[in-house]
């Protein structure tokens, strides 16, 4: 991979998305509980607050929030992870959200034979709004001039205007020299009035042709119990040809076994080789939010500190797999966790 060097002041990754505010009741079910405890999450910023949180990347967030109390807690709890707030497009509040609102999402965790379930409530939001014209991305990004830039299937999905902001942000910050990655994320909450799944991928069809990293596949061509590396290396060589200017493509595995538990692990392909992680089989698991975005910024935070692509999937897995450890949607690792797991360490007292 051609990452451009580290330059003093310059960000290593900067990444665009929605941040909303995640209410957790805990062990209890939303439809029961009494009180929540809040999180600020969202696919593309979960990847840059592990970057900075695990990791030490310099990071920055590109978001819009309206102009309230609700807004300005997310912006903090995103401060408190060490990601850059200057790029947040502040928008003024109607006083009772009727026109523009802060994005809120309720998540309960599962345990067993019982599945996460997650209530969302994100409409209106300002990000959603955000036309091309509303930044000069030229700018921003000649300024910023970040090593990577990260978007996804989760952005495009925010609105009709959406997948052409995410063009524009790409083209600018490939025209910058960032290496730019796209994760396939796919939501069905978002797409369910625009055309599903089909529409998705119609979608994410257009804008891969901007990116250098691919994180997702499309689908498997046959069903699968296990980890299976034949069938997600397929997968992954028929998505490069389709997609020739993607130089890495790389995807999760993971087997629900039940809320609680899962087999996982993470493989990619690079100049027509496999890479593959050690699997992780019977992984418990205590929250599953985010351990696929904490999978990108394993890889990603590899790739910037110029380690090899095997260390680098690793990396993925094993942040995946910590994060997974932990509730909510964020990073809670530190580095030498990550890769002291990544290295086959277990789960020894560390006294």
């Amino acid at each position: 991979m051609d990452i451009i060097a580290k330059e003093l002041g310059h960000l290593d990754c900067m990444a665009l998305g929605e941040v909303m505010l995640r209410l957790d009741p805990g062990v209890d079910r939303i439809r029961k509980t009494e009180q929540f405890r809040v999180w600020e999450g969202g696919g593309e910023y979960n990847v840059v607050q592990g970057l900075s949180n695990c990791f030490g990347h310099k990071v920055g967030m590109i978001t819009a929030l309206v102009d309230n109390e609700i807004g300005h807690l997310i912006a903090s709890l995103i401060q408190r992870a060490g990601v850059r707030t200057d790029w947040i497009e502040w928008k003024e509040h109607d006083g009772i959200g009727q026109s523009v609102r802060n994005g809120l999402y309720f998540m309960e965790r599962g345990f067993g034979e019982r599945g996460a379930k997650a209530v969302m409530d994100r409409g209106h939001t300002p990000i959603s709004q955000m036309k091309v014209t509303d930044i000069d991305w030229g700018a921003l990004f000649e300024k910023a001039k970040p090593r990577w830039f990260h978007v996804g299937g989760v952005m495009a999905a925010l609105s009709e205007t959406s997948p052409d902001v995410a063009a524009a942000a790409m083209i600018a910050a490939k025209k910058q020299g960032a290496t730019v990655s796209y994760d396939l994320n796919y939501r069905a909450s978002l797409w369910k009035n625009r055309g599903g799944r089909e529409a998705a991928n119609e979608c994410n069809t257009r804008l891969i042709q901007y990116a250098d990293v691919l994180f997702g596949i499309e689908s498997l061509s046959r069903p699968i119990d296990s980890l299976d590396k034949d069938a997600f290396s397929e997968a992954l060589y028929s998505m490069k040809a389709r997609f020739s200017n993607v130089q890495l493509f790389v995807t999760t595995m993971r087997i629900v076994k039940d809320a609680s538990h899962n087999d996982w692990g993470g493989l990619c392909l690079h100049n027509n080789e496999i890479y593959q992680s050690r699997d992780y089989t019977d992984l418990p698991i205590f929250d599953r939010v985010g351990g696929g975005d904490a999978f990108a910024a394993g890889l990603i935070s590899g790739l910037l500190n110029g380690e090899s692509m095997q260390t680098s999937i690793d990396l993925a897995a094993a942040h995946g797999a910590l994060v997974m450890s932990t509730a909510g949607d964020n990073s809670m690792s530190s580095k030498e966790e990550v890769y002291a797991y990544a290295s086959g360490g277990g789960a020894a007292a560390n006294r």
